[in-house]
């Protein structure tokens, strides 16, 4: 597949790409400072803007593309719209070009809470929820611009992210949470996110993952 990736240089991003370049994929990654890259990495695109707000910058990156994966979002606690934003202008790329397919990062705390969640793990949820409450009304308010949006978009939703290793067990829940997930590797998000680029049901879903 010809696979287009945005924050290509992140934790997840980098995982995208290292699997997608693995299993054969065409990979374009979008990023502002290319040196951040790990190399060597035959076999990738690289696509470098400083604009990564800015539609029309993103165009030529998304055009042809059978997905986009996107690890785009806040790094802190600060979010300052980052995931709104920058997502809102590779929806805006994405339609003027006429692809489709896209798959986004969001939070476990943005999906509905399992009824059947232990007391522990909705106290444990609610707690991170007031640290890091900018950060998830940020990608909350992204969610509703992909759901606005004409793409067959899938976020995808991890709880407490780990630099573990890629182990390809994992818990998925379409439009809600594992019960009680209480974290996952980011190499293991990036492989859910690949393996649901084919899958209808995951089209226009947030998606949890967690072990």
């Amino acid at each position: 597949m010809r696979l287009t990736v945005f924050g290509a240089t992140g934790g997840i991003g980098q995982e995208i790409v290292r699997q997608a370049v693995a299993a054969g994929h065409d990979v374009t990654a979008v990023v502002r400072d290319p040196a951040r890259l790990p190399v060597p990495l035959s076999g990738v695109t690289v696509h470098t803007t400083a604009r990564i707000d800015d539609p029309e910058a993103l165009r030529e990156a998304v055009a042809g593309r059978d997905a986009v994966l996107s690890g785009l979002g806040s790094r802190g606690r600060k979010a300052d719209g980052i995931a709104e934003r920058l997502t809102g202008s590779v929806l805006r790329a994405m339609e003027a070009e006429g692809t489709r397919r896209l798959l986004v990062v969001s939070a476990a705390p943005v999906a509905p809470k399992p009824a059947d969640d232990p007391l522990l793990d909705r106290m444990m949820l609610k707690a991170i929820g007031a640290i890091l409450k900018e950060v998830y009304a940020d990608l909350t308010l992204m969610e509703a611009a992909l759901a606005r949006s004409t793409t067959d978009w899938t976020s995808v939703r991890p709880p407490k992210l780990t630099n573990g290793p890629l182990t390809g067990t994992y818990r998925t829940v379409y439009g809600s949470n594992p019960r009680s997930g209480r974290s996952i590797s980011r190499a293991d998000v990036a492989h859910a996110m690949l393996a649901l680029i084919d899958d209808p049901a995951a089209v226009k879903q947030g998606v949890g993952v967690a072990y």
